[in-house]
């Protein structure tokens, strides 16, 4: 005999009667008919294969195939129960593990001081941080959501934009001392000056440099001699002098303050470099996944701002 749901919806009913004590006070319990209920139980006698319940007009008494049933039946019903309870305070009660695919720069530099009020404010929460230089496959991998820069692939996952952090074209003083400064974007097409290269983690090739004014895009090959996949080795190297570089306003905001990287084209503003947070579903995310998600953007505010 396969178990389906009118096997499981016959149980809750035969459950029912038992506890009532009547065909029609376990009508009135479970908001169905008596003739529903009573077919119901004839449908679970004809699966099971035996009778449940000696009826007359005024008494229902079980069997003692019923009884037997009976007493293997009522763990099994409590079990769905309390396991539906606790699926529904999973939805409700920040609690269990967490595990999160995150870009290393935001763990690092606006993630990882502030985690300590997030975790005093879920005590029941075990959260896995797993910075990656890219996204790889969410689902397969076991992650509940992620955090990542750049646009997100075309998939199932549910995107959303957080915030944009502007690109910005920087050199060290000692670099533009040297190599004096460039006027355009255009001047830096060429041998004249050296540039840093950032590898996109996605396609494994250096970015492409872009300038933006407007509607005005200005495109540049990559061609530097040295190519990096860290955004720290990129900060210390362009602070050094070895090159320009482009660089994340948000993650560089500092070293422009304090005059060890140089704005070299403020009148090109417009290029943006967006944060996403990625999750599989978009239907009932669960409670652990909607409070982490509701503290990134508390977090990425004021900095869009």
């Amino acid at each position: 005999m396969s178990f389906d749901e009118r096997i499981l919806n016959g149980m809750s009913v035969f459950g029912a009667i038992v506890d009532t004590g009547s065909f029609a006070a376990a009508a009135d319990v479970l908001s169905l008919s008596q003739p529903g209920v009573s077919r119901s139980v004839a449908r679970l006698e004809k699966r099971l294969g035996i009778r449940l319940f000696d009826r007359t007009t005024r008494v229902v008494t079980l069997t003692e195939e019923g009884r037997r049933f009976h007493e293997r039946v009522v763990p099994l019903l409590a079990g769905l129960e309390d396991a539906a309870a606790t699926a529904s305070a999973g939805a409700t009660t920040v609690r269990g593990r967490l595990r999160v695919n995150i870009d290393p720069l935001f763990s690092g530099l606006i993630l990882g001081p502030r985690l300590g009020a997030f975790l005093d404010a879920h005590p029941e929460l075990r959260l896995e941080l797993v910075t990656r230089d890219e996204l790889g496959d969410l689902i397969a991998d076991g992650f509940d959501l992620a955090i990542r820069f750049g646009d997100p692939p075309v998939s199932s996952l549910v995107a959303r934009k957080l915030l944009e952090t502007r690109i910005v074209t920087v050199a060290s003083p000692g670099y533009l001392k040297r190599h004096g400064r460039p006027d355009s974007p255009q001047a830096l097409d060429g041998d004249s000056h050296a540039r840093i290269e950032f590898r996109d983690p996605d396609t494994g090739r250096p970015f492409q440099w872009e300038f933006h004014r407007g509607r005005k895009v200005v495109r540049l090959a990559a061609q530097g001699r040295l190519v990096v996949n860290d955004v720290g080795t990129l900060h210390s190297a362009c602070s050094a002098g070895v090159g320009i570089a482009q660089v994340m306003a948000m993650a560089a905001g500092t070293l422009l303050a304090q005059g060890r990287l140089v704005d070299l084209f403020p009148d090109w503003p417009d290029e943006r470099f967006p944060l996403f947070a990625l999750h599989p579903s978009r239907h009932h995310p669960p409670a652990k996944t909607r409070a982490f998600l509701d503290f990134v953007i508390a977090l990425v505010g004021p900095l869009q701002r």
